[in-house]
Order: structure tokens, then C-alpha cells, then sequence
């Protein structure tokens, strides 16, 4: 309902992979980025990138959470066939008949409102955070795994690890919230954590509906007013 983002995980070997020791990437051992998988990913979150008024619960959000909303994912390839190597991940939205596209960065240093290579290292650069989706072979690597086939996952969960503040709130949670980057959402964390979400909120729902998949454009009414456009 506060925030949102997507992120693509890129990871150096092909395939079902069952991992041991190192390859894992285990954080606690401080491997994390030894691991086979680029495990932060490459996030585009509007309101980490800026945007703090993008998505919300409420009519002050150009995105309201009350609402429902049609979430549309497009993943276009360097030389617009199926078989060309993925070169940006889009992120467009459909509500009371608008087309919206995700919000630009604001962020010093980081163009664009979609998922490219480029805006990755931009940003890991302006957040002073690790490469890994670069070293692990960005993009590319990720239509890879894509034209191998994936299974689409729908699930209402919690978190124990992190308690969700990667998503909405400060994270790293030690970090100070006023490093660029370390605020992803307005949340304070105080009612994130799994024990209090199951206790307080056992009857949560959600409804996921009128699934589809296609040729880019032709999943959502072309006749839809178009708020905004998409700046790369």
C-alpha cells in the first residue's frame, strides 16, 4: 500500500541451480557477494528514486493504492524482436482509464524511469552500493534466464530477515536515513515485522485478476488516456 518497486536479479549460471558453501552468497558469513546471484538486484523504486509522491494510499498519489490498478511489465529487447538481448525493463501502470507511467528519478547522477543497464550503475553508484548486478552480467543475463522460462510466483508475505524495510522503509536499518538511497518508503518499520503482521493482520487479502501476457502494447486497452510519458 506505501511503496513499491521491481527489481531484477541477475545470476552467473544457467539454469536450476542447488548452491553449497560459498555460492550461496551467505550475508551472515559476510559472502554475500560471492554468491552465484546478484542478491540486492537492480530495484527501481519511485520513491527511493525520488518520486515521494508517486504511490500512495490516497488521492494526493498519482498512483492511489485504494484504488484498484492494472500493473503492466515490459521487457524490451536491443533490437525489438523476441530473441534480442533484454536492454530495458519497463513499468507502466493503467488506473481510472490512465495510462501512467512510472515516475522519473530525481535522484543526481541517475536518468530515466525504467530498469536499464545504465541506470543501474548510475545508481549503485549515487547510493555507494555494490555493482553486483553489473558482475553478475546485468540485463543480458537476465533475458537469459527469462527465454530459458520462468514460473510466475502471486504471494502475500512477510519477511523475517529484513521485516520489508527494503521495500518501504530505512534499509539498511543500522544506516543513517539520510545517506541517499537509504530511504525506500514513509514507513518507520514499527509494525513490519512478521509476529506483530500475523497478529494484527490475520484476515489480510489480495486479489490478482485478468493475468495476461503479449506482444508489447496489446495487453491493456489501447485506448486508454496516456498521463505521462516514458523519459529513458
Amino acid at each position: 500500500k506505501m511503496a513499491t518497486a521491481f527489481t531484477p536479479h541477475p545470476c552467473s549460471v544457467k539454469g536450476a541451480y542447488k548452491c553449497s558453501g560459498t555460492d550461496c552468497g551467505d550475508g551472515a558469513k559476510g559472502e554475500r557477494y560471492m554468491g552465484v546471484c546478484d542478491k540486492d538486484g537492480c530495484d527501481f523504486n519511485a520513491y527511493r528514486m525520488g518520486a515521494t509522491d508517486f504511490y500512495g494510499a490516497g488521492p494526493g498519489f498519482a498512483l492511489d493504492t485504494t484504488k484498484p490498478m492494472t500493473v503492466i511489465t515490459q521487457f524490451i529487447t536491443t533490437d525489438g524482436t523476441d530473441t534480442g538481448d533484454l536492454a530495458e525493463i519497463r513499468r507502466l501502470y493503467l488506473q481510472d482509464g490512465k495510462v501512467i507511467a512510472d515516475a522519473n528519478s530525481t535522484v543526481p547522477g541517475v536518468l530515466g524511469g525504467a530498469i536499464t543497464d545504465e541506470f543501474c550503475s548510475a545508481q549503485k553508484k549515487a547510493f555507494q552500493d555494490p555493482d553486483d548486478h553489473m558482475m553478475k552480467g546485468g540485463l543480458k543475463k537476465m533475458g537469459e534466464a527469462l527465454d530459458r522460462g520462468m514460473v510466475l510466483a502471486l504471494s502475500l508475505w512477510d519477511d523475517k530477515a529484513t521485516e520489508m524495510r527494503w521495500l518501504d522503509s530505512a534499509f539498511p536499518q543500522d544506516d543513517s536515513a539520510s545517506r541517499l538511497g537509504v530511504m525506500r518508503g514513509p514507513c518507520d518499520g514499527s509494525t513490519s515485522s512478521p509476529l506483530y503482521l500475523r497478529s494484527h493482520s490475520q484476515s489480510a487479502t489480495v486479489k490478482y485478476t485478468n493475468i495476461k501476457y503479449g506482444e508489447i502494447g496489446s495487453t491493456f486497452a489501447a485506448g486508454a488516456r496516456r498521463l505521462d510519458s516514458i523519459m529513458v
